[in-house]
Formats: C-alpha cells, structure tokens, sequence
C-alpha cells in the first residue's frame, strides 16, 4: 500500500522518534539532553559498549557513528523489529491518532489472504506438537531425548511430529474451517497437475517450526524419521509469506540474546542451533536448507557488525565457509564484516556441546578468524608458488577478490592488507646490482622511457638511486593531486542543484546527499543550508527551499552555481528539467562522484606503496588504476544524455 508524504509526515511529527526508538535501547544519562530531545544510546543493530547511536526528535532521525545505519521511524521499525513498511505505518498511526487511509482493494485482499495463511500454519504448528506427544510421536520423542534436548527446549522452539499420513494434517485444517486454497497456498500439501488428490508434505517428519521476527510461523523444516527418505531434511517450499533466501532460523529470539552476547552466531542448521541455545548460546541462526545469501548476511548486519559463521570442519563445511566469503566481499562497509569459526575433527555444534561442552564451544569461537584470513588461506592453500608465473597468478587473484568490495574504503584497506601479506609471502623485493647484474632468484625493476630508469632510480650503467628520490618524487605528486581535489568540480555543483531545485529527490535522497564527499567552501555551505532546512520542515518545492537559501544569506551563491550549470550546458540539473530526468542525472552523478573518489583514493594509496617500494607489480596496479581513470573520465558524458522525458534536446543557455 502507497502511503502520501503527507500522512508519513503527520504521523512523524506526532509520534517523537526517541519514543519509537527507546522501548529498544537504555538511554545515555551523561551524553542525552532529553529537554532538547537530543538522545544517545549503544547501538541496537551493532554490539558496542560505549553508546555512538544517536537520535534527535526534531530532526526526526537516527544514525549511529560507529556502523553507519541511519533513518527515519519506519525504517527503525522495519529493520529492528522486522516489520513490513505497512506493519509499521500503522503501528505509528494508531500512536498518533490518525486513521489509516482508505486501502486499495486489491491490496486489502491480498493482506486478506496472506492472513489465511498464516492462520492455516499456525493451526498447523499446534498440530505437530499435539502429534508428537501421542503414540504415533513415540520414535519422534525418542530421537529428541537421544539428541539431548530437553522438553523444555522443545517447547521453546516449538518442535513437533509429522505423521505417518497422507491426509492427517489436510483433515485436521479442514476441521477447523481452513480451506483447500489456503492449505495449498501454506505449502503445507503436495498438488500438481499429475496428482489427482493433494497430499499432506510432511510425513514422518519431526517438525521445525520456521518463524518470521513476530515469532509467527511462516513454514516448516521436517527432518525424517525413515532412513529410506529420498531428504533428509525437507523445507516448506515458496509461497506468498515464506522466501528461503530472506530468513534465518531463529532470527527473533537471537536478536534478543545479541546485545548481551555482544555478536550472532550462524551455524549451518535446526538441531545445532537448538543445541547451541539449551547450552547457553541464544544468539544463534541457521539458513533455510540453501548456502547462506546475500539477503540472510544483511538480516545478520542489521543484528551485529561483525557475525560470527560457525562450520562443520570437514570439506563441506570448509567450501560453505568460501561460498559464504564470496558472497559477502562485494556487500563489505566500514565495520560491517565476518569472522569465520571451523570447528575441529568434522565435528558440528551439536557434536561439540553434547561431547565436550560449552567451553569448548567458546574455544572455537574465541579462535574466529578474519574474513581476509579466510580468503589469503584459501588462495595459497597450494603452497606451491615456486615459479613467476604462479606467484604472477596469486597475486592477480588476491587483488581480483579485493576489486569486488564495493566500498572505496574497505577495499583501499583490503589492497593494503593484501600487499602486505604478498610481501611477507614472497619475501622482500629484489635489489638491482651494478652494471645491470642481478642476485638469485631476483627481478629487474621495469625501466621507464627517461634514461634513469622508470621509478626514477640508476643511471645509465643500471645502477639504483637512493630510495629517497623515489619517495620525495611520489609524494610530490600526492601533494599535487591533494591540491587538484579540493577545487570543486562541475560534477559536485551538478550534484548539489539538483537537489536544491527537485527537493522531491531529498525525500529518498537524503542520506546520500549529506554523505556528500565535499571540500570546505561556499558548496558546502549551500549543501549544509539544504540540509538544515530539510531538517526544520520537509520542503514541497523550489520556491521553499530558495526562500530559505535566501534567509541565510546564500542565494549569491546559488545564481554563481546554477550559472556554472547553464555554461555547461548541464540542464536536466536545472529547475525547469522533468522531475525524472534530475532524479536519473542525480544518480549517474552520484556514481560518477564515488567511483572517482575511490579511483583517486586508490592510486594516491598505490603511489604511496610504489615510494616506500618500487616493484613491478606496485607499478602495474597504478597503470591499471590509470586505466580506469581514463575510462571513468570517457564516462562523463553520460550525464549529458539525459532529458527524454522532458521532450527537449540539450541546448546553450
């Protein structure tokens, strides 16, 4: 359900956020001002023990210093409490009074039929519990109490029996009223075009509720009582409340264990996490019978900045633990990353804790390694590197897997750790002898065009320079390009305006226009004036916005920007542009922004590495940076592209 700016902003201004966000974290006595309704706290989606989450009722936001994570009051609700967006708009709305806008009809069926689900699962749910305490659940209960799990722990989690049946269960929710399109759409019978009659899914199968972050069961995993079962273990497929691929088992309740245990655990599945939890260890998840994905890593993001991901150790555990790794690189921000437990002798959780117990258990977690650790081990697990060519190929692999992080930061640091470790693996760099001669096993340093050779060592008979040159000559460049960056570009006024004359885009935009990378000046200026007027009141338009430009004093500035933008033809900036083709040119501008950013970043940093030592492979990393410079700079014009919408070719103003 769409939902007018109006109404979500009604609902802010009467509902103060530190309300929202206070019934979820303890308040800061020495740091909060609550006559200012200025509040600081730890932070809920990351373990800290000094509070850098902070919250300001006029502004109506959130944002914690130390993982990054800000927002407004739906999206705390949606990604703390696990809440829709429609789930928290009317929670808040009934706090603040206000009625609910009349539901598209459509809409309104379909939260019609998703409540029949959810109703035919939670009938369901009883009826596995129910069966497994009568005589048909005996074989059931004997492996639970095999297993060690106690009936108390069973109760917790809710675990059940399937019967031996084809239409128990079918039977049981037609007696109470559900029916045969909701038992279908639950995925709790088996249909098709070959089967005449649907049949019950789980047969013979303890049952492990799957509950979504209100505790409410969304599907099941049946684990089989028969050896002769063609799975081992069988989930609940797809349907309309369930996604595999966007939940974790046991998710709500380890939220809650998170703040106390300080991370989140992630073992590979039901019983482990189960047996984790009756040994002390509530802050434990599994996947859904699938590797872990991209959308289960930032559930687990939301919980803590640094999950732990406990596997089996043996082949498979290992290879999951490498799938794992590849699908979080591209994901990596400033405090958000993993470390990796592998437990010893094949043994899984379960195995552990029953065998040697709790404390051997925190052994292993004591003993997690970094995400970088995992991956340098994984690429020179060989160990056989005894040719250029190969340690050629180690090192083009180690810096592939950094050029897939997706933040600047990360990955400069990631290139650094890297370069690091490459030079205690191989030893330090060759030293070139007189007259062109060279030690065993050594490199000759690549010669450049000027006669001195190309890192700005020798002279004509090939003998090296003292280093100092090559440090003196790369740091004036840095100095240089550090110069060169503090003039604002066309890009960044682009930037700006765009938001100052669509204010609509702020709306969404926000946050990324106060992240804005912005040298000190009158830009930045203008940029912080916009802000502090989106934060006294939400403009509607243009005419808002410059009315507060011109309050404080910065209209001049202003007219010199937009009379940048019209020399240079960049017009889907502009005022009169259509409110599509500023909210596209933004977004190109954007990305131009922060790859270039990080391009600049990146070759500062492999200079710097290039001073302090002049190998081949330092010189080869800044022509590839060089590269993708030059490419990025032949991108530029994509800005210029824009305007289809607006029914008008680029024109001199």
């Amino acid at each position: 359900m769409r939902f007018s700016p109006t109404f979500l902003d009604d609902i802010r201004s009467r509902v103060p956020i530190s309300d929202v966000i206070g019934r979820r974290v303890t308040w800061d006595r020495r740091k909060s001002q609550p006559a200012r309704g200025d509040y600081w706290a730890c932070c809920p989606f990351h373990g800290e023990k000094s509070p850098s989450f902070h919250c300001e009722d006029a502004k109506g936001r959130y944002h914690c210093f130390g993982c990054g994570v800000s927002g407004d009051h739906f999206r705390f609700l949606t990604e703390c409490e696990g809440m829709s967006f429609p789930e928290a708009v009317e929670r808040l709305a009934g706090e603040a009074g206000l009625p609910m806008p009349a539901r598209d009809p459509e809409a309104a069926k379909r939260d019609e039929a998703r409540g029949s689900i959810l109703d035919a699962l939670k009938l369901a749910a009883g009826f596995f519990v129910q069966s497994l305490h009568e005589a048909d659940g005996a074989k059931a209960r004997a492996y639970l109490r095999d297993r060690g799990l106690s009936a108390a722990t069973q109760k917790t989690f809710g675990l059940g029996y399937a019967p031996d049946s084809r239409s128990r269960l079918k039977e049981f929710l037609g007696g109470k009223g559900i029916g045969k399109a909701e038992i279908e759409k639950a995925g709790l019978v088996v249909t098709g075009e070959t089967i005449a009659v649907p049949y019950d899914r789980f047969r013979d199968r303890i049952m492990f509720p799957i509950e979504d972050a209100r505790e409410r069961p969304i599907a099941f995993g049946g684990r089989a009582m028969s050896a002769d079962a063609q799975a081992k273990y069988l989930n609940s497929p797809e349907t309309e409340v369930f996604n595999k691929g966007s939940n974790l088992f046991n998710l709500a309740r380890a939220r809650r264990a998170v703040k106390e245990a300080g991370t989140l655990i992630l073992v590979e599945g039901y019983v482990d996490v189960i047996a984790l939890y009756q040994a002390g260890f509530a802050n434990a998840v599994a996947p859904l019978g699938t590797a872990l994905t991209d959308r289960q890593l930032e559930l687990a993001w939301r919980t803590t900045a640094e999950p732990i991901l406990c596997f089996d150790g043996d082949a498979a555990g290992l290879k999951a633990a490498h799938r794992a790794a590849d699908v979080a690189l591209p994901l990596l921000k400033p405090g958000r990353s993993l470390r990796f437990a592998l437990l010893p002798g094949g043994k899984d959780p379960d195995d552990l804790v029953r065998e040697s117990g709790p404390d051997a258990f925190r052994e292993v977690l004591a003993g997690a390694r970094p995400l970088a650790d995992l991956l340098w081990t994984r690429e020179t697990a060989s160990g056989l590197f005894d040719t250029p060519e190969r340690r050629a190929e180690l090192e083009q692999k180690v810096r592939g897997l950094a050029r897939q992080i997706g933040d600047e930061d990360v990955r400069r640091h990631y290139f650094r750790d890297l370069e690091e470790r490459l030079r205690g693996f191989f030893g330090p760099a060759p030293r070139e002898m007189g007259r062109g001669g060279y030690r065993d096993g050594e490199r000759r340093r690549p010669a450049g065009g000027d006669g001195r050779g190309r890192f700005g060592g020798g002279d004509a008979r090939g003998g090296s320079a003292p280093r100092r040159q090559v440090v003196s000559d790369r740091l004036a460049r840095s100095n240089l390009m550090r110069k060169a960056e503090a003039a604002v570009s066309p890009r960044e006024v682009a930037i700006v305006l765009g938001y100052i004359n669509h204010p609509l885009l702020l709306r969404d935009g926000l946050d990324d226009f106060a992240a804005l990378e912005l040298p000190d000046g009158d830009l930045s200026r203008l940029r912080s004036a916009a802000l502090d007027i989106c934060a006294e009141r939400q403009p509607d338009g243009r005419e808002e916005m410059l009315a507060g430009l011109d309050a404080a004093g910065l209209r001049p500035v202003l007219e010199v920007a937009a009379a940048t933008l019209r020399r240079l033809r960049l017009w889907p900036f502009m005022e009169d542009a259509a409110p599509e083709d500023a909210r596209e040119a933004v977004r190109q501008a954007l990305h131009l922004h922060h790859k270039a950013r990080s391009l600049n970043r990146e070759l500062r940093s492999a200079e710097e590495a290039l001073g302090r030592e002049a190998t081949e492979s330092a010189y080869l990393q800044i022509v590839e940076i060089k590269r993708e410079i030059e490419t990025l700079h032949g991108t530029e014009a994509l800005i210029d592209g824009f305007g289809v919408l607006s029914g008008r070719a680029m024109k001199a103003y």
